[in-house]
């Protein structure tokens, strides 16, 4: 019976260790999902639809290089809410430039808890001025 008892226990440690590292794992999320990043898709209504987002989420910016027929994205992230609703750039930090999101695409992780405002200054501006290539996510701590 003891020894019963013992395999029970370590089964159900195994079991709740399992379950635990499920809950904790981060996920790696494609920005805009099949449509990448680009212009013509809102991403504010894409990061309501697939919020909430986590703590060491990593998003995933896709995106094809500039071409004599198309004004490629870039990826900024702004500093405050202000620069984000009036799409200033001017104290914004360029993540990934206009070349970075070809390929597996440029990847951030969110680390902290805390507003992250995402924008695309493309073709001067207009990309986040036209409302759609911007997006905030505030990570939430996983829960146990």
């Amino acid at each position: 019976m003891k020894m019963a008892l013992s395999y029970s226990v370590q089964g159900f440690i195994l079991l709740l260790t399992a379950s635990l590292l499920v809950v904790s794992e981060a996920n790696a999320i494609v920005v805009g999902g099949s449509e990448g990043w680009r212009f013509g898709f809102n991403y504010t209504d894409w990061a309501l639809q697939n919020s909430p987002f986590y703590i060491n989420d990593t998003l995933v910016f896709k995106y094809v290089p500039p071409s004599d027929t198309s004004f490629a994205p870039s990826v900024y992230l702004l500093p405050d809410l202000w620069s984000y609703t009036t799409c200033d750039f001017r104290r914004a930090k360029l993540l990934a430039n206009a070349t970075q999101g070809s390929g597996e695409g440029f990847k951030i992780v969110l680390k902290q808890w805390r507003p992250y405002y995402f924008a695309s200054s493309g073709h001067n501006g207009f990309h986040c001025n036209a409302g759609l290539m911007k997006f905030f996510a505030v990570p939430l701590p996983r829960g146990n």
